[in-house]
């Protein structure tokens, strides 16, 4: 049987890089606290104190969602690489450690719900965090790491992380002004994406025979 050849430094980075995502979005869970009543508390006393914990659980899927929309770029990115490159290694650790600190910024965020200094550190480290992954999608796109034949993938990977990033400078803009508004404003990401998508087409170049079609219209 003849076996496949297989970048072994690659996969161990992308191994690595998915425990430690793994191991983030866990902790998010962790940050959120059971909290202390009195043994025979009655029902309404437990019904409020869960309400008190609602910002916690805002935070929690806010930022599991945010957490797993950077693990899935980073997986759809290392998917078009076909070889490794010592290049990423260090951009790629800086990428983990910023997620592994998103739980704090998240229990930061929960604890003083609507305060301005931590929404806006929240959404100022999604910034940090989504300018690293753009580095680190921009390495694994291009020579030597990408396989050939993924022009398109490769366009779309990078639209992907710039939108990310230009979402949260917004919602870090936005968070400096109207503090409760800050994290709600990462919903432009997907409109930032769409805007980069149609900038792109419109610069794409015309096909020659379109263009002599035209001229000769």
């Amino acid at each position: 049987m003849i076996k496949t050849p297989t970048d072994h430094p690659l996969e161990r980075l992308v191994f690595f890089s998915d425990a430690v995502f793994a191991i983030a979005i866990t902790l998010l869970v962790i940050e959120i606290h059971v909290p202390h009543l009195p043994h025979g508390a009655a029902d309404g006393d437990f019904l409020r104190a869960l309400a008190q914990l609602a910002p916690s659980f805002v935070g929690y899927c806010v930022s599991f969602a945010v957490i797993g929309a950077f693990w899935s770029g980073h997986h759809r990115s290392f998917a078009l690489a076909g070889r490794y490159s010592g290049r990423v290694v260090v951009w790629n650790l800086a990428l983990l450690g910023a997620i592994a600190f998103m739980p704090f910024v998240t229990a930061f965020g929960s604890t003083y719900s609507g305060a301005r200094v931590p929404t806006v550190l929240y959404c100022a480290w999604m910034l940090l965090t989504a300018l690293l992954n753009m580095k680190v999608v921009r390495i694994v796109t291009s020579a030597p790491m990408v396989a050939p034949g993924n022009d398109a993938a490769v366009a779309d990977a990078r639209r992907r992380s710039r939108s990310v990033a230009l979402g949260a400078a917004s919602a870090t803009l936005i968070g400096l002004i109207v503090p409760y508004l800050g994290q709600a404003a990462l919903i432009s990401i997907p409109l930032w994406r769409r805007l980069l998508a149609g900038l792109e087409r419109g610069r794409a170049p015309v096909p020659a025979a379109a263009a002599e079609a035209d001229a000769h219209g």
